[in-house]
């Protein structure tokens, strides 16, 4: 096969997230029968399934869990031990591991309605805002650079991006519905003009890659294609820039539906913007570096010239089809969707995606939060709901979740609350012979699964027992300097060159819309746990809080250790082999408490939560 097919296979391969199916023409997509495919039907509120085991649901999403085990003959977990939950949900819904004292706390509370408040007051926390931005900004594409730079010339770069990350972390604190915080990402500016306190909401089409020669069709046919994609996989999930070039060949997406979308990014403009102030003219000219810019500019969009875009045969901008209008996607229509007409469309396009109309929305974000709390989605493609997509583990659930997701106002606290109060989030993580039988990958969750930390979450961990982290938002933070000591979220984000701890993590590529995280094990993630300047420098301050009151005892701050890093007591061997340790003679290089305090930090329970 020539290099050129294997191109070409690779690209279709791509499109259709690596499944292969049947091809659709344009001329030959039945409307009617497409939107009867599970995902463009919206979403109905189900029926509380009948179960055998009237006692263990305690949330609505845990009738559904359990009348599919109860189908399978198998029954969920025990719930897990207290301190494993805490640690959970500590982790899960702040990004943080719990203090010792909290632990203790908890542990001693036997009063009803004890993780009920644990909850409430996570959710509180200015702390959850950040972990869930963490899982928002990789799906922006959130970065602060461009993938390419000649010499010095840092024109197209983003000093202030950390203000679109501040936006978001406020708006996962004050639980902005989602709808809404949909529409303000698009068109903040349009909304309200007299208020500037959401303008970096901008930023998600606002930092999205420039390149150079701006100016050329070609060029910017590239830009509109990833906020095309951007926006689509990451809102609606489905994969409309793969119908840039000819119609999509698995799904009810044809050139017409993302060239109207792509004109709508025609028409609106990328600026540097001091609120207040009337933004420069776009800045397409290959100029020297500007003056240092003004600390409270916004990089943002505002409304450019209305233009409808000609469909580009095969995606050549030299071949020019028919005039597409700028609209909706057909497929999320009623009948023939009907052109914007409001400047550029972006206050349009942000209607039909928010909309409660809209069957995709809800779903999407739905099925990314319980990702972000189960380890797996119930969609296990969440940027592809379409046909070359996976089908839902539980498509009823699915449903119901989105239903009462919108009932409740699009609150993402209202969501993640059901999910953490749940039976089936409480469950202990512990295998037994018949669920590997019967569910060997956990697909009907009759246990909860042991997940690997990312980046964010062990990085700040490690801060966080070692005494060090603390809190100053604001500006972006180099993470490889071991005297950074901000949370991981705040980290300087590149497309030119990610940073090297983030990447040996698997934190995603910034250059494009990323759906899910990579879990990669390497001997260079051990290797920097043993040898990094700040695994020996978190070390240090380890053992230097350990061993801070002289009159201690070696078991007493053993154990403490265990406390604070694991929520819990050590085993006898664990404390056994950790006096013994510490009793011989220390080396030149570290005493025998910070070579113990390193192996704690880089033991897999560090990494991991049950």
């Amino acid at each position: 096969m020539s290099s050129v097919r294997w191109l070409l296979l690779a690209w279709l391969v791509s499109c259709a997230g690596g499944v292969p199916v049947r091809s659709v023409a344009a001329d030959d997509i039945d409307w009617a029968k497409e939107r009867q495919f599970w995902a463009f039907r919206p979403p109905v509120a189900q029926a509380r399934p009948v179960v055998k085991n009237k006692r263990w649901a305690s949330q609505p999403l845990d009738f559904f869990i359990l009348a599919r085990l109860e189908q399978k003959n198998l029954s969920p977990s025990p719930e897990t031990e207290k301190h494993t939950l805490i640690r959970r949900v500590t982790f899960d819904l702040t990004g943080l591991p719990p203090t010792a004292e909290e632990v203790e706390v908890f542990l001693k509370d036997r009063s009803a309605g004890a993780y009920e408040r644990l909850v409430e007051r996570l959710l509180a926390s200015p702390r959850f805002g950040e972990r869930m931005a963490s899982m928002w900004l990789p799906l922006a594409r959130y970065a602060e650079d461009q993938a390419h730079q000649v010499g010095s010339d840092t024109k197209f770069f983003y000093p202030n991006a950390w203000k679109y990350r501040d936006w978001v972390i406020g708006a996962f604190n004050r639980d902005l519905p989602y709808d809404q915080f949909i529409r303000l990402q698009l068109a903040a500016d349009k909304l309200d003009e007299k208020q500037t306190e959401d303008l970096p909401a901008l930023g998600l089409i606002g930092l999205g890659p420039k390149y150079y020669n701006r100016n050329r069709l070609e060029v910017m046919a590239d830009e509109w294609e990833d906020r095309v994609d951007t926006v689509t996989r990451t809102l609606l999930g489905l994969t409309v820039a793969c119908a840039r070039c000819h119609d999509h060949k698995f799904e009810p997406i044809t050139r017409e539906d993302y060239y109207a979308l792509a004109g709508v990014f025609a028409s609106t403009k990328m600026v540097n913007k001091v609120p207040g102030k009337t933004a420069p003219k776009e800045d397409n000219s290959e100029k020297p570096p500007k003056e240092k810019m003004d600390p409270t500019t916004l990089h943002m969009v505002e409304e450019g010239s209305a233009t409808n875009l000609n469909v580009f045969i095969r995606g050549n901008v030299e071949r020019k089809g028919p005039l597409t209008e700028r609209r909706f996607l057909q497929i999320l229509s009623e009948g023939e969707p009907t052109p914007f007409k409001d400047g550029s469309g972006r206050t349009e396009l942000a209607e039909k995606i928010a909309s409660r109309s809209n069957p995709l929305t809800a779903r999407v974000i739905v099925n990314r939060v319980w990702g972000e709390f189960f380890g797996h989605p119930l969609v296990a493609t969440p940027s592809n709901f379409g046909h070359s997509g996976t089908l839902p583990t539980h498509p009823e659930l699915l449903d119901d979740l989105a239903v009462r997701f919108m009932d409740n106002g699009w609150s993402i606290k209202s969501l993640v609350r059901e999910i953490a109060l749940s039976s089936t989030y409480r469950q202990s993580s512990r295998e037994n012979a018949a669920q590997v039988s019967a569910d060997a990958s956990n697909e009907l969750l009759s246990r909860m699964n042991r997940r690997r930390l990312t980046i964010e979450q062990w990085r700040d961990a490690t801060l966080f027992v070692s005494g060090e982290l603390y809190w100053e938002p604001g500006k972006t933070i180099d993470v490889s300097e071991p005297t950074n000591q901000l949370r991981t979220v705040y980290a300087h984000v590149s497309r030119l060159k990610l940073n090297d701890l983030l990447m040996l993590f698997d934190y995603p590529d910034a250059n494009v819309h990323a759906e899910k995280r990579s879990v990669t094990t390497t001997a260079m993630q051990k290797l920097f746990m043993l040898n990094s300047p700040f695994m020996l420098t978190r070390a240090k301050a380890l053992a230097e809080r350990l061993t801070a009151n002289p009159r201690e005892s070696e078991k007493s701050r053993v154990q403490r250790a265990y406390q604070i890093l694991f929520a819990r007591e050590p085993e006898k061997e664990e404390l056994n082999v950790a006096l013994n340790f510490l009793a011989k003679p220390a080396t030149v290089e570290m005493s025998r408490w910070e070579q113990y305090a390193q192996v704690l930090l880089a033991s897999n329970e560090m990494l991991y939560v049950d």
